[in-house]
């Protein structure tokens, strides 16, 4: 260690870890020390000792009596107080987030019918709210730990119920459609702000050795009520398509109580947010996920499309580059050096690409090809449900015992296999002969979801929770986003070309065709008005849709099967074995530094 000045010290003194009053030595070193080490030292040092910072410690060294006694940092080693009761908290906080996945995705038929979205705009209810979180994420958790964890629980839980009770008083009208993408957007931002600050509640709460099953509960009965949502999604919408936003008020009404009964530590960690790391982030993301769900509309040959994404990608590297060079960046991109965590959210991206938007299309495909009602199509996504929670304990305690690598790449070939056989499957247009393939579908996404992303955060010191959790968000909700983007933008294509192939065979003309696909997605008012211009031919074409959506739907399925086996190779060939033990994550200190 440098000191300025010119005294130095003996070689039996270790260096400094911080400033040592005289009396505290007398008290705790042996006499015969104390006289060797003074006999050696001068008193230099110690008049010059203010302006050293505490190193890290070291025990390959004696210990001399200018150096704080002290252990080797370790993560939590207990529960904390209460612990039970903050996890119960905490679930009901992010409970909201997870109920909006399925919820909204049942509801939208009736939504499109009843404020007449386009079909592009139904999936940007859906996108907007999962583009803000992927935006902000890292926002988030940056602001969760600067801020105080609990804080930003309380107010992410307040600004998502507001904004939420503002989607369901959505008026009718043109602007029906604005208002509710423009609150969803912001309902998005809320659980940007509460869901880091959550997580790290849930971590900071419980030691290493027992966080694989506290998450396995925290994703398990946060995905149980997930499950919730297709069924309350349903019967709430044979009442009122509204109500499906409503119910998220008393649940964060039972949120905000129970975080004020158990009060989790609210930790701070001073620093600074990166509003220019932000507004890049939003602005490459946004452009990105606009040209690409867009394209459907606007055409692969139309100027906007390959701007809007080619300024996206570009503002995105800007980003990285920016984040490199920043000594205060609001993702430390540096933590993909460490292999355990980059492969964690590279599973996790993939993964994403068919977990959220799932629930989006398989409403659809209920709805327009199955003609289930509402709530029949919560019942027929419970089936997914009852293969995720199981498994999730199941990958819960695995990693406990063995570490994520095997729940991880079982879970995305199980997965993988899932979703091809459930897609293979739905052109039987029966519930009867998919049902096992969709408890397996759901069997191998909860294997990978709670161990993956419970081995990424254990891999930071606990000061970084907040901001860890903030990016392996972001890396789950952009996968989300562009999955849906990407493929709700082939939906759409494979949809109107499959029907125009059926409507030309029967002599429709290919306009007259795409707009029985586009008012099908808009409701039975929209469809009348078409069936009329079809004349006597209407039910032939309006007959050939449930098995062209079926199709469209299938070749979607296909590419989520593709994305969980891209995350499987990944597993597979680089997620290293083991488990995370107490100790092996040290908390950040500050490196020693030269006085001035």
């Amino acid at each position: 260690m440098a000191i300025s000045g010119k005294a130095s010290m003996n070689p039996i003194i270790t260096p400094i870890q911080a400033p040592v009053a005289m009396e505290e030595v007398l008290e705790r070193a042996p006499i015969t020390v104390l006289m060797k080490a003074t006999r050696a030292a001068k008193p230099t040092p110690i008049q010059k000792m203010e302006g050293i910072k505490s190193a890290p410690y070291r025990t390959d060294k004696p210990r001399g009596i200018y150096e704080r006694p002290r252990k080797p940092p370790v993560m939590n080693a207990a529960p904390a107080k209460n612990s039970k009761l903050i996890l119960a908290a905490m679930i009901f906080a992010v409970s909201m987030t997870f109920i909006d996945q399925t919820i909204v995705a049942i509801s939208l038929p009736t939504i499109q019918e009843d404020v007449h979205l386009s079909t592009t705009g139904s999936q940007w209810i859906i996108n907007g709210y999962l583009l803000s979180l992927s935006a902000l994420f890292a926002f988030g958790g940056r602001l969760a730990d600067i801020a105080g964890h609990r804080r930003m629980v309380v107010i992410g839980v307040i600004v998502f119920a507001v904004c939420s009770a503002l989607c369901g008083a959505t008026p009718t009208g043109s602007g029906a459609e604005a208002w509710l993408i423009v609150f969803r957007i912001l309902q998005g931002a809320g659980a940007a702000i509460m869901f880091p600050a959550a997580l790290a509640i849930v971590l900071e709460s419980f030691p290493v050795s027992e966080r694989g099953r506290a998450m396995a509960i925290f994703f398990g009965i946060a995905g149980g009520l997930t499950s919730i949502g297709p069924i309350a999604g349903g019967y709430l919408t044979e009442w009122t398509w509204r109500s499906i936003f409503w119910i998220n008020v008393p649940v964060a009404i039972i949120a905000l109580f129970l975080t004020w009964k158990a009060k989790p530590a609210d930790e701070r960690h001073p620093g600074k947010v990166d509003y220019k790391g932000t507004v890049l982030a939003c602005g490459g993301m946004g452009l990105l996920v606009l040209g690409l769900q867009q394209s459907a509309i606007w055409g692969w040959d139309d100027a906007k499309t390959w701007i809007s994404i080619v300024l996206g990608v570009a503002i995105l590297v800007w980003f990285v580059k920016d984040q490199l060079a920043s000594s205060n960046p609001l993702l430390r991109l540096r933590i993909f050096e460490n292999r355990a965590f980059a492969v964690d959210s590279a599973v996790l991206f993939f993964l994403m690409i068919a977990f959220v938007p799932l629930f989006f299309f398989a409403s659809e495909y209920a709805q327009i090809s199955l003609g289930e009602s509402a709530s029949e199509t919560g019942l027929y996504l419970l089936i997914f449900f009852a293969g995720f929670a199981t498994a999730t304990q199941w990958g819960g305690k695995m990693l406990d015992r063995i570490g994520a690598r095997r729940p991880v790449v079982l879970g995305c070939l199980v997965g993988a296999i899932g979703f091809y056989l459930w897609g293979k499957s739905m052109t039987h247009l029966s519930v009867s002969e998919q049902w096992y393939y969709i408890v397996i579908a759901g069997l191998g996404v909860g294997l990978v979801l709670s161990p993956a992303n419970t081995d990424a955060l254990n891999r930071v010191p606990r000061s970084r929770y907040g901001e860890a959790t903030g990016i392996t968000q972001t890396v789950r909700n952009f996968g989300s986003s562009l999955g849906l983007a990407i493929l709700g933008s082939l939906l759409i294509t494979w949809n109107k070309s499959n029907l125009e192939s059926a409507a030309t065979a029967k002599g429709i003309s290919k306009d007259k065709a795409d707009a029985a696909a586009e008012c099908v997605a808009q409701g039975e008012a929209a469809c009348q008005a078409i069936g009329h211009a079809l004349g006597p031919k209407a039910g032939e074409v309006f007959g050939a849709v449930p098995m062209a959506f079926a199709e469209a739907t299938r070749d979607v399925f296909y590419g989520m099967a593709i994305a969980l086996a891209i995350a499987f190779v990944i597993a597979l060939k680089f997620m290293p074995g083991g488990k995370v033990e107490e100790g092996d994550v040290p908390e950040d200190e500050p490196v020693a530094e030269t006085a001035a």
